[in-house]
This record gives structure tokens, C-alpha cells and sequence, in this order.
């Protein structure tokens, strides 16, 4: 097992994997920009270390600060948490140059996934559905008129090193076509220093469907289910919840397996998430996502598994402690993202919080790193806290919702805490009867304002 484990991450996440550490008794080192010298992840962890002014650029992002901050203090092993660092295949070559472990995966399969169309090539090879679409990136109007007329409209232009929605374009018609690549082109190079997008057929009404996964890195390698994170606003998650409303055992079981042989074939290592477009009983490969996710939560509330602790012993070289059989679903859990931005237009509300009271009782958790006086500063991500329930069927755990919801305290910000009271209200979740598309068509015709 490692030594000393720094936290290369800030907010909830950095706290979420310092208590991990601190389960395991291992030390642990936090480091922080200016902006995040009274951050919570900071007093807790054993040491800590300034890496650079408010910029995440100047900050989270220097790769030289970080290893420095390793040299400092004796950290033999990096978690990167989410976002940032977390899937820069160089930053895990230097760390690993340097004789410190990158706790996450193997630096090939983080660059073959990021690449959105090798990822694409590689699910095809490994026997994995995917959309239909282009098979690499699209390299004149003529091309991408010929395989938008092969597939039928609607078709979406996506960008090749994208995420987040930033160089994603729908087109409804053929004249909408060139003007999509240029602007989606123009995006992505402007977002990821790349241009290359690629076609995809663009599905009506699909449910986003994720399966965790967890392997050694020895061509062992287990799913742990799925979770369904179709409500979304401008591709951004919003709501999470496993198991899906809309799969059953066999589907569930047959997917994962799908996923899991082709991680063992991989000899993938660490955790990762492969997501799907679901429509009409199938499964569509849109990415993989090489390092745990801000909902991994809801996977640890129904299957009592450790994300963070299972990613932790795989990077120490240690085998897979589970087998597939290992793995029990029991309940359900949904998690909320509390976004520190107002609930209507979206706009970020960064500042003091000046009441906060996190709600409490059986199968309620919360992850966050906030507290009363907390200031949160206008630099990063807007998501100031998860809120997490279970309970033994999807009606229970809604309930279980509805009232820590409605016990939750957050004043001084604006924050999606008044989103999230009104989507637990509403008939269509509570049926579970949502695709992806479902929240923005809410909003758009005044649910939050009704």
C-alpha cells in the first residue's frame, strides 16, 4: 500500500478520497490555490501544500506544482479526483517518470479513450454496440453529407477530443449541415486545441445509461451496474439514480458482462465508466470515462462497495478482492447535485454561505466540502454539494428525497436546491418515465416557474 497519498483535486471530491485515506491509515497531503486556503479539504488532510494563485491553470492544472508538492512532502501516489488532471495521460507518464503512482489508469487507456473516435474503433473491436455513425473524423462537407444521408437525419456533429457538450451540434436537415461542422470545428478547437469531429446518428428520445466498472489491471475486471443519468441540462448531469427505471435484471446483466470482458481484454486498471445512449432495447457506446465520477455515490449506496478504496488497493498492484458474484445490488439510490447557481437561468452564485444545515436520518448521506461562513469562490465548478439517498424500493427512496430535500439549508448563494424539491414532485420522475432530452423540454416550457 501506498505511504502518502496527495489529493491533486479541491471541493467534494478531495474530501471524499481524504476520507477514504484516512480509513486505510494512510497520510495524506492537500494541495491548494490562494483562492482555497480555507478549504475543508485542506484543515482535514495531514499536510498541505499552496500550488498557485485562484486560475486552475496556474493552480490545479501546473503539473510542475503538483510534482513539486509530491517532492516536498514524500508523496509516493497522486489521486486525481475528477476533472483537472484526472485524465491527462502525460500527467500520469511524468508522475510515473518520477517514481510516484498515478492512482487511476494505465496512460494508454486514458489517451485511447479521450480520443473520442479511437474510443469508438475500440468499443466496435471489443464487441461493444455503438452508434451508428462515421468511423473517424470527418474530413470535408461532402464526406459527412454522404454519411449523414447513409444514417439519416437527425444527425449530431461531435468533437473528437470533446466532453461537456462543448463542439456538439445537432443537425435536423441537410442545409443546417455545413454550418454545424464549422461552428462544432471552431468549438472544438477552441475548447481542446483539436478541430476533428466526427457523425453520429442522433436518437429522439434515449435514456443515458453508465456501467461502473473496476478492474486490476491483470485482465480482471467486474461491472458493478449501471446508473440511468438522463436528466441533464446542456449535456451536464443534474440527477442520478441506479438501479435505471427502465432496464431489468437481464438487460442489466447482459450489458455489464458486455463491458466487463472487454475491460478484461483490456487489462484495464482502476475505475472507469463506460456510457451508453438507450432507446427501443438498445445500447448505443458514446464514452468511456477513465476515472471515477462525480455520481459514483450512488453505485457505492446499492452495491456497499468502496470506489475510492477498490481504486486505491488496484493502483497498489494488489488483484481484484471482488468477483462478479461478489457484487449484490440491493435498494435505491438517487443523488442530487446541489449547484452553488441560480435554478432558472443557470447563472453561477458564488459567495458567503451564511446558514447551512446538511439533513441527517437513515439512508441520507451527503458529500460535500461546505460549511457555514464558507465562501465559495467564483473560479471553479459551480457543484457545492451531493446530496445522496436510499432506501429500499425507488418509491421509498423518493420519499426519503423529498424530505431531505425539503431539510436542507443553504442560504447566502442561490443555489438548484428549489430544481431539484420541483423534480421530485413531478409525475414523470416519479414514474420514472425521463430521457435526456426530458429536463430542458421542462424548463423550457416554465416548470420551474409554474
Amino acid at each position: 500500500m501506498f505511504d502518502k497519498i496527495l489529493i491533486a483535486n479541491r471541493g467534494e471530491i478531495a474530501m471524499r478520497v481524504l476520507r477514504a485515506c484516512k480509513e486505510l491509515g494512510i497520510p495524506t497531503v492537500a494541495v491548494h490555490s490562494t483562492a482555497d486556503a480555507d478549504a475543508m479539504h485542506v484543515r482535514f488532510a495531514d499536510e498541505s501544500v499552496c500550488i498557485g494563485p485562484p486560475a486552475a491553470k496556474d493552480s490545479y492544472l501546473n503539473i510542475p506544482s503538483v510534482l513539486a508538492a509530491c517532492e516536498i512532502t514524500g508523496a509516493d501516489a497522486v489521486h486525481p479526483g475528477y476533472g483537472f488532471l484526472s485524465e491527462n495521460a502525460r500527467f500520469a507518464e511524468i508522475l510515473g517518470e518520477h517514481n510516484v503512482h498515478f492512482i487511476g489508469p494505465k496512460p494508454e487507456h486514458i489517451r485511447l479513450m479521450g480520443d473520442k473516435i479511437e474510443a469508438k474503433r475500440t468499443a466496435v473491436r471489443l464487441g461493444i454496440p455503438v452508434v451508428p455513425g462515421s468511423e473517424g473524423g470527418i474530413s470535408s462537407d461532402e464526406e459527412a453529407a454522404k454519411i449523414a444521408r447513409e444514417i439519416g437525419f437527425p444527425v449530431l456533429v461531435k468533437a473528437a477530443a470533446g466532453g461537456g457538450g462543448r463542439g456538439m451540434k445537432v443537425v435536423q436537415t441537410p442545409e443546417e449541415l455545413s454550418n454545424a461542422l464549422s461552428t462544432a470545428r471552431a468549438e472544438a478547437k477552441a475548447a481542446f486545441g483539436d478541430d476533428a469531429v466526427y457523425l453520429e446518428k442522433y436518437l429522439q428520445r434515449p435514456r443515458h445509461i453508465e456501467i461502473q466498472l473496476l478492474g486490476d489491471g491483470k485482465g480482471n475486471a467486474i461491472h458493478l451496474g449501471e446508473r440511468d443519468c438522463s436528466l441533464q441540462r446542456r449535456h451536464q448531469k443534474v440527477w442520478e439514480e441506479s438501479p435505471s427505471p427502465a432496464l431489468n435484471t437481464a438487460a442489466r446483466d447482459a450489458i455489464g458482462e458486455t463491458v466487463a470482458k472487454a475491460m478484461r481484454e483490456l487489462e484495464y486498471l482502476g475505475v472507469g465508466t463506460v456510457e451508453f445512449l438507450y432507446e427501443d432495447g438498445k445500447f448505443f457506446f458514446i464514452e468511456m470515462n477513465t476515472r471515477i465520477q462525480v455520481e459514483h455515490p450512488v453505485t457505492e449506496m446499492v452495491t456497499d462497495i468502496d470506489l475510492i478504496f477498490e481504486q486505491i488497493r488496484v493502483a497498489a498492484g494488489a488483484p481484484l478482492s471482488l468477483k462478479q458474484s461478489d457484487v449484490k445490488f440491493h435498494g435505491h439510490a438517487i443523488e442530487c447535485r446541489i449547484n452553488a447557481e441560480n435554478p432558472v437561468s443557470f447563472r453561477p452564485s458564488p459567495g458567503r454561505i451564511q446558514h447551512y444545515h446538511a439533513p441527517g436520518g437513515l439512508g441520507v448521506r451527503m458529500d460535500s466540502a461546505i460549511y457555514q461562513g464558507y465562501s465559495i469562490p467564483p473560479y471553479y465548478d459551480s457543484l457545492a454539494a451531493k446530496l445522496i439517498v436510499h432506501g429500499k424500493t425507488r418509491t421509498e427512496c423518493l420519499m426519503r428525497l423529498k424530505r431531505a430535500l425539503d431539510e436542507m439549508v443553504m442560504d447566502g448563494i442561490e443555489t438548484t436546491l428549489p430544481l431539484h424539491r420541483a423534480l421530485v414532485r413531478e409525475a414523470d420522475i416519479i414514474d420514472g418515465n425521463y430521457h435526456i432530452h426530458w429536463l430542458e423540454q421542462f424548463l423550457a416550457r416554465g416548470g420551474m416557474e409554474s
